[in-house]
């Protein structure tokens, strides 16, 4: 088949300040309805204080996960930086998102996401509270 392109944004709420949520099915829905059977899908948080990964879909890892950065990039507020200012952006969520990274690519087999027996895709928030957006992006063929 020629060339398809496919772009969605999903709209994503974490109440909290930081959290994580599996969004594989989401995604699997975005490829249902491209109707793009062979190729690749592009998935991204459209701000600088969220992430998307591909991991195990285990929710106690999560909390790890959250020690685990505290420890990296610990909570830093605008004041303690006298020198800088991104306005009231806290600066520790910027530095968890480069750690958990920007996006993930997958590769589109058969109609279908072409994954390990574990992975999945999960949306990491790290300055929640308001609606947030992530682009699904599909390129490849269909039938």
């Amino acid at each position: 088949g020629h060339m398809k392109s496919y772009r969605k944004e999903l709209s994503v709420n974490v109440p909290t300040l930081r959290g994580f949520i599996n969004i594989t099915s989401n995604v699997e829905e975005c490829l249902g309805e491209s109707g793009i059977r062979e190729g690749i899908v592009l998935i991204n948080p459209m701000h600088v204080t969220s992430s998307v990964f591909i991991d195990d879909g285990e929710v106690g890892l999560y909390r790890h996960y959250e020690a685990w950065l505290e420890k990296l990039a610990p909570v830093l507020s605008v004041e303690e930086y006298s020198d800088e200012v991104i306005g009231e952006d806290i600066i520790d969520a910027h530095m968890k998102r480069h750690l958990m990274g920007r996006s993930a690519m997958i590769a589109v087999t058969e109609g279908r996401l072409d994954f390990g027996q574990w992975e999945q895709i999960i949306y990491g928030e790290f300055d929640g509270g308001r609606v947030k957006r992530v682009l699904v992006k599909i390129i490849g063929s269909g039938d």
